[in-house]
């Protein structure tokens, strides 16, 4: 297909500009092509004697004057100028360039042979005063035209596209202009009759119009279909997956009720939440159907997720199976199992731990246990991936703050059994639509309810540290803990952060010397950790400095405050799971955000976190303020890469193009009849989950 071709294939692309576009990852035409704009400039044409300073203007006219200077003082800029006059005056427009490149004879020649005095231009850009002109159109978009075109331009609609060092925004509307002659190559995959009947236009037009919109219906049109594109293709790939798992028999038998469950229940010292029995019965559920489960569990921070997991693991030993659970960190997984272990030894239900500090000893013992049945739960880290790790009869799979595994690494886990049962948990709740966005092939439950007894959290964004550090003190004195977190281990010369090691010596020295003050970090050792966090939660240590490796899994209930340095530089999802490690106790508990930023978007970011203590909302806030691959710590396909998709705003684009997925898949499970549709998902690296389109 001629438009899979390098772009060097365009006429009028120099070897110079093909290298810069492949910059931006353009290498073919129809990269090109689906590169689309950030943003839009929308100008109004006027006449040359209505411009006012500060207008954003169209003028058409005829090139007066052209010239191109570099500064005596400034040899490195290029300064061009033309002089456009219409019927009511002239005006000076102004670009700069500072760049290798705009300096060079080729250029100065293309833009002299261009720019030819008496030429029609349409001229759009901003109105600025100018001490030598009066005014001027500074940094405009220059486009040649001919007289009719003179006559039926109105207004205008820019586009600007992702740019980096060297490529200019002109560059690539060139670029783009010459790629759009070769549109009629393109065949659209979404079948006619679904287009006419959801009102999608039609993918050559939408192409056309989101690079050179005549207006702005054209270009809401435009947008439409080609965010419809972006969620109708992820969606696809997640139920085609969807449709292989319920295709699948589970090879597990698993008892929903027995002695296990029944002792377990008997001895818990609380009652479960409402939320947690209705999770609870959508777990069970899923695991006595015929298919096996793919669940995700979401809560907020303190909700119970740990002990809905623990019940779906004990489901699966008292029917045979063995279980595993997997977490991010050593210190998460050392929480899972501290909590699992001192719940399933009444049991008499083995349990171990490993994470990569495991001894070689201990590791041996684990993996012969696992593999002749003898151990029935394993918690861990990365280290449950290796390849000596083989259990005996794998039944269920628990995969806690699983978006911080990529898909390879899940599914590595789960080879290790014959279609065992998966539950994943997130501790950060997220809205629907980035539910359906994220994890299209799971069913999803939300612990939407906290435990009775559970304490609020008194957040306050604070400007100065000295009063944070005698409030710490005087919680300190009344019996309590305090954690206080910085975002760096060590200084850096490119950030101005105070870190955790030098921030530890200035603390423990100057500011607390009567108390026991520790400090933790990732680069300890695991056993130097184990000892930081073990002082602390025996109430040895007295305040524990620490950077982020206490965002989850660190349960002390005598920690009343925690002092986050540095919060403008953290996200408020991440703040609020760090929020999170205090409040688990009976004490009335503090958050202290300490802004170290004087914006106005700084300050009204974190007034969210006083506002609110409701993890969805904040997530959102989040989201809206961040994208979702920041939120979530990773780039994941369907995720980051939406160029034109905003999936808090295109909820009703993303349900449509879910049903239309799902009518498709039970009608052509495997595609057969929409072979284009294949390409896409392949183009769109979405198939890798699906062997039938393989």
């Amino acid at each position: 297909m001629k438009l899979h071709l390098p772009i060097y294939h365009l006429s009028g692309l120099s070897r110079n500009n093909c290298r810069l576009l492949e910059k931006l990852g353009i290498n073919t035409i129809l990269d090109l092509l689906l590169y689309f704009p950030r943003d839009y400039i929308k100008y109004r044409r006027v006449k040359i004697s209505g411009l006012q300073i500060g207008d954003s203007a169209t003028i058409i006219g005829k090139i007066k004057k052209h010239e191109i200077i570099s500064p005596p003082k400034n040899p490195r800029l290029t300064i061009q100028t033309l002089i456009v006059k219409d019927k009511t005056g002239s005006i000076a427009c102004k670009r700069f360039f500072n760049h290798p490149y705009y300096q060079s004879q080729q250029w100065r020649n293309e833009q002299i042979s261009m720019y030819v005095n008496g030429s029609i231009v349409a001229v759009s850009g901003a109105v600025k005063a100018d001490r030598y002109y009066g005014r001027i159109l500074s940094s405009p978009e220059i486009r040649l035209i001919d007289i009719d075109e003179a006559r039926d331009t109105k207004n205008s609609i820019i586009p600007i596209y992702p740019l980096t060092k060297g490529v200019s925004n002109e560059l690539v509307q060139d670029a783009v202009s010459s790629a759009l002659q070769l549109l009629e190559l393109l065949i659209d995959p979404l079948p006619q009759d679904l287009r006419r009947k959801h009102g999608l236009m039609e993918l050559q037009e939408a192409i056309a119009f989101i690079h050179q919109p005549p207006g702005e219906s054209q270009l809401e049109a435009a947008r439409r279909r080609l965010v419809f594109d972006e969620f109708f293709y992820l969606q696809l790939s997640f139920l085609l997956r969807r449709h292989q798992l319920l295709a699948s028999e589970a090879v597990t038998n698993i008892a929903p009720v027995g002695p296990l469950l029944e002792q377990f229940y008997s001895q818990l010292p609380f009652s479960l939440t409402s939320a947690q029995r209705r999770v609870i019965d959508n777990i069970l559920n899923d695991m006595t159907s015929k298919t096996p489960m793919n669940r995700l569990v979401q809560g907020d921070v303190g909700s119970g997720k740990t002990i809905v997991a623990v019940v779906a693991v004990l489901a699966a030993i008292q029917s045979g199976y063995q279980a595993a659970l997997m977490a991010p960190t050593e210190v998460l997984a050392q929480q899972h199992y501290r909590k699992i272990a001192t719940w399933f030894e009444p049991l008499g239900v083995s349990v171990q731990l490993l994470t990569g500090s495991t001894k070689t000893v201990k590791r041996r013992e684990i993996h012969a246990q696992l593999e002749t049945g003898e151990l029935s739960v394993l918690v861990g880290t990365h280290a449950l991936l290796q390849e000596k790790v083989n259990f005996h009869q794998l039944g269920l799979v628990v995969i806690d703050e699983q978006h911080r595994f990529g898909v390879q690494q899940r599914q590595h886990l789960l080879n290790k059994g014959n279609r065992p049962h998966v539950l994943t948990m997130t501790a950060t709740p997220i809205p629907r639509t980035l539910a359906l966005t994220l994890h299209g092939d799971l069913d999803v439950s939300q612990i939407d309810e906290l435990p009775p007894g559970r304490q609020k959290i008194h957040t306050k964004v604070i400007n100065q540290g000295a009063p944070a550090y005698d409030f710490i003190r005087h919680q300190v004195i009344q019996g309590h803990q305090a954690y206080i977190i910085l975002p760096l281990v060590e200084e850096s010369h490119k950030l101005d952060l105070r870190a955790a090691v030098v921030e530890y010596e200035r603390l423990l020295t100057e500011i607390f010397p009567e108390f026991k003050v520790d400090l933790l970090h990732g680069r300890m050792t695991s056993a130097e950790k184990d000892e930081a966090l073990n002082s602390f939660r025996d109430n040895k240590t007295q305040i524990l400095v620490s950077t982020t490796v206490v965002e989850v899994g660190v349960d002390v209930p005598n920690a009343t405050v925690i002092l986050i340095d540095h919060a403008d530089r953290f996200g408020l999802a991440q703040l609020h799971q760090l929020r999170g490690r205090v409040g688990r106790g009976s004490h009335r508990s503090y958050c202290l955000l300490l802004n170290t930023s004087k914006t106005a978007e700084a300050k009204a970011r974190l007034e969210v976190l006083e506002k609110s203590t409701d993890g969805f909302f904040i997530s959102e806030m989040d989201l809206r303020l961040r994208g979702p691959g920041v939120v979530m710590g990773y780039r994941q396909s369907g995720i980051s890469e939406f160029a034109l998709a905003n999936i808090l705003d295109d909820e009703e684009l993303l349900n449509l193009a879910r049903s239309m997925a799902l009518a498709i898949v039970k009608s052509n499970p495997n595609l057969e009849q929409h072979p284009l549709m294949v390409a896409e998902l392949k183009r769109w690296g979405l198939t890798s989950w699906n062997c039938a389109l393989n």
